[in-house]
C-alpha cells in the first residue's frame, strides 16, 4: 500500500478512536429531538448522477440491469447547468418545510461535494459540473433557518475496498480480509468527519446499514465521530439500532409508532431519483392528507423530491410543494409543535393537540360537514375557533358529547381544521360505549343522520339492530313505521347491513366500515363530500370490484407506494363522483380476492430493492 494511503488511514482511525472517548453520555434525547418533533414537515432531496439516465439510484447497476461501467458513464451528463440552490429553498421554505435532508452520497459512492479522501468519486473532480453542489445548498437553507440534515449511505458499491459489488458478486470476505474492511471503515469514517467539520449538520440520515451488523460498522465510533461535532446530532434509526428516531418508509403507520420521534419518508410518485418516465403522482390533496395522518400521530412527513441533472426541479413536484404551502400556511397553529390527538372512539376522524394540551385540532377532509361532535369530553370549552376564518363556530356542550357546527363558508377545499380551545388541560371521561348508542330502532335519534350513524356504530361492536327485523338482502318487503326516510336509506344499502359484521380495527379507514357475513365485502361508509379519493391503510387483499351501494356506479381503486418487492401494502386510494353521493350517507362495496386480510405490522425500512 502506498504510504500517503496508510497515513491517511491511520489519521481517520486516530480522530474517531479519540472522539469516541469525548462522548457525553448525559445528553438529554427529549431536549435535543424537541426541534425535530416540533417541526412535522421536511423535504428529502434525491439528486445524483441516476438523475441523468432517469432510472433507480444505485439499484440499477446493483441488480444488473445495466452494468457498473454504463451506471458511471452518467457522470459525464450530470451538469447541474440549471442549479440554483436559492430556488430550492424558496420552494422548501414555501412549502411549509422545517429542515430539508439532502442525499450527499448514494449507494453508488458519488460524493455531491468535494470529498478530499482517497479514491473519494465526486461530483466537483469526475463529473461534467465539475463543482461542489452540496455546499451552497447548505448555506442557503443554513441562511433560511431551515434545520440541515445530510443523507449518507453507510455503503458504498463503487469503492473497491467495500465487500458488496453488486447483487451477485463480492470482492472478498470479510473474516478473510479484515485489514481490506478497515481500510474502507477509515474512508467511509473520514468522509463523516469531512461531512460534519464542513456542514455542521443538525441530523444525519444514514441508509444501507442492512448489509452488516453493528460491530462491523463500528456504530458506537460514528455516533462519538458524529457527536464530536456536534453534541446536538440527531440521527435516524438506520445505523444498526443505534439512532434517535424511526423513518418507516413509503407505507403510512396503520398504527401509532412506539417510538415517540418517527417520520414517514415518502415520495411523490413511484421513484426517489428524477425518473421522467414515472407520472404516477399523488394529488396536492393526498399528500396534505398524509401530512396529517403523521401528525397525527405525532410523526413528521419527509417528503421527497427528485431534481433533473441540470438541477431544475420536475413542474409535477413545485405543483406539490407550493399547493402543501397554500395549507400549512393556513394552518401552521395545528401542525408546528403540534403532538398526536385524541384516543381512538373520542373523535371521528384525525386530530392533534397543542403542547400544552389546551388545544385540540380537528382535522376535516370532506366537505359539507354540517355538524361533528367529540365524545365524553370532561375539560369545559373556551372556544372553537376554523382556521382561517373569522366567524363564530356555535356548538353545545354536554357530559356525553360536544356538536360542533361547520359552516359551509368556512372549509377548506383539502382539509379543514378546527381548533378547539380549552378553559384548562385536556380532561377525558372514560368512554362508554354502551351509553353512546342505542341498542334497538326504536331509541334512535329523531335526526336522521344520527339514526343512520347509530345503526352503523352498533355493528361496529358486533350488535347488529337489523338481525332481527325483516331485512333481507334483496331489500323487498322490509318496512319501517313510522321512519319512512330511514327505511328508505336501509332498502337502498340493504345489502351493506343485512347480516352484515365489525369492520375495519382503528387506523385503517377514516370513517365507519362493515364487513359481510362471508368476510369477503368490504363496506365502507362515507359522510358529506370527501375532498378527495377515500383512502384505506393495510389492505393485503386485491380489490376485485369496487362499486357505490343501492345504484351499481363501478369505481376504479388506485394503489400508491406498493413496491413490488415488499409485503406491506401499498394505500388503496378509491375516487368517489360527487354527483353520484347519497344525500345521508354513501356506502362503497369492495368485493376482496378472499377473507379480509390486514397488515398491522411496525412499517420499517426498506431493505430489499429488486
Amino acid at each position: 500500500m502506498p504510504i500517503k494511503h496508510i497515513v491517511s488511514n491511520l489519521l481517520a482511525s486516530f480522530i474517531f478512536l479519540s472522539t469516541y472517548a469525548q462522548v457525553d453520555p448525559q445528553i438529554d434525547n427529549r431536549k435535543k429531538l424537541e426541534w425535530f418533533q416540533d417541526a412535522k414537515l421536511g423535504i428529502f432531496i434525491h439528486w445524483g448522477i441516476y438523475s441523468v439516465n432517469g432510472i433507480s439510484e444505485s439499484w440499477s447497476f446493483f441488480n444488473n440491469y445495466l452494468n457498473h461501467d454504463a451506471y458511471m458513464k452518467q457522470l459525464a451528463g450530470f451538469t447541474a447547468s440549471a442549479y440554483h440552490p436559492e430556488e430550492w429553498v424558496d420552494l422548501i421554505s414555501e412549502s411549509g418545510a422545517k429542515y430539508a435532508v439532502i442525499t450527499s452520497k448514494h449507494h453508488d459512492g458519488v460524493a455531491l461535494w468535494d470529498s478530499r479522501m482517497e479514491k473519494a468519486i465526486t461530483i466537483k473532480k469526475h463529473s461534467a459540473a465539475q463543482r461542489d453542489v452540496l455546499s451552497p445548498l447548505v448555506s442557503a437553507l443554513k441562511s433560511r433557518g431551515i434545520k440541515t440534515g445530510i443523507y449518507f449511505s453507510l455503503p458504498d458499491w463503487s469503492n473497491e475496498d467495500y465487500d458488496v459489488f453488486t447483487r451477485v458478486r463480492k470482492r472478498y470476505n470479510l473474516k478473510e480480509d479484515p485489514k481490506r474492511w478497515q481500510q474502507y471503515q477509515n474512508y467511509m469514517m473520514g468522509q463523516l468527519n469531512e461531512l460534519s467539520d464542513h456542514f455542521h449538520p443538525d441530523l444525519l440520515w444514514f441508509d444501507g446499514d442492512w448489509e452488516h451488523n453493528a460491530g462491523e460498522w463500528q456504530a458506537d465510533k460514528i455516533l462519538a465521530g458524529l457527536r464530536k461535532y456536534n453534541p446536538n446530532i440527531i440521527v435516524n434509526a438506520r445505523l444498526t439500532g443505534h439512532g434517535d428516531y424511526d423513518t418507516p418508509e413509503q407505507g403510512v403507520p396503520v398504527l401509532k409508532p412506539s417510538n415517540p420521534y418517527w417520520e414517514l419518508c415518502y415520495t411523490m410518485n413511484d421513484s426517489w431519483g428524477y425518473q421522467p418516465y414515472d407520472r404516477h403522482y399523488k394529488s396536492s390533496n393526498m399528500i396534505i392528507r398524509t401530512l396529517i395522518d403523521c401528525i397525527s400521530m405525532g410523526g413528521n412527513l419527509l417528503l421527497d423530491i427528485g431534481p433533473r441533472a441540470d438541477g431544475s426541479i420536475p413542474a409535477e413536484q413545485i405543483a406539490i410543494l407550493k399547493d402543501l404551502g397554500r395549507w400549512t400556511q393556513k394552518n401552521q397553529e395545528a401542525i408546528y409543535g403540534t403532538r398526536a390527538g385524541l384516543p381512538d372512539g373520542y373523535f371521528s376522524g384525525k386530530s392533534a393537540l397543542s403542547k400544552d394540551n389546551k388545544t385540540i385540532y380537528l382535522f376535516l377532509d370532506k366537505k359539507d360537514n354540517k355538524t361533528i361532535y367529540i365524545n365524553y369530553l370532561k375539560s369545559k370549552i373556551k372556544q372553537i375557533r376554523i382556521l382561517g376564518y373569522q366567524g363564530n363556530i356555535p356548538f353545545k356542550q354536554s357530559d356525553q358529547q360536544v356538536a360542533i357546527d361547520i359552516l359551509g363558508a368556512a372549509e377548506d377545499k383539502d382539509a379543514t381544521v378546527v381548533a378547539v380551545q380549552l378553559a384548562e388541560a385536556l380532561a377525558l371521561n372514560p368512554l362508554h360505549f354502551d351509553q353512546m348508542i342505542p341498542k334497538d330502532l326504536q331509541h334512535i335519534s329523531v335526526d336522521l343522520n344520527q339514526q343512520i350513524q347509530s345503526i352503523i356504530k352498533n355493528i361496529n361492536k358486533g350488535n347488529n339492530l337489523l338481525d332481527n327485523s325483516n331485512l333481507s338482502i334483496d331489500k323487498y318487503s322490509y318496512s319501517l313505521d313510522k321512519n319512512p326516510s330511514l327505511q328508505k336509506w336501509i332498502k337502498k344499502h340493504a345489502e351493506a347491513l343485512y347480516h352484515s359484521k365489525t369492520g375495519l380495527p382503528d387506523g385503517h379507514y377514516t370513517g365507519l366500515s362493515t364487513l359481510s357475513e362471508d368476510k369477503q365485502t368490504l363496506f365502507l361508509f362515507i359522510e358529506g363530500k370527501p375532498t378527495g379519493p377515500i383512502a384505506i391503510k393495510g389492505l393485503k387483499n386485491t380489490i376485485q370490484r369496487a362499486r357505490i351501494v343501492g345504484e351499481g356506479t363501478l369505481l376504479t381503486p388506485q394503489i400508491y407506494n406498493k413496491l413490488y418487492w415488499s409485503k406491506i401494502p401499498g394505500i388503496t386510494y378509491i375516487p368517489v363522483p360527487e354527483d353520484r353521493l347519497d344525500t345521508q350517507m354513501t356506502v362503497i362495496a369492495l368485493l376482496l380476492d378472499g377473507p379480509l386480510d390486514l397488515y398491522r405490522e411496525n412499517v420499517g425500512a426498506i431493505e430489499s430493492n429488486l
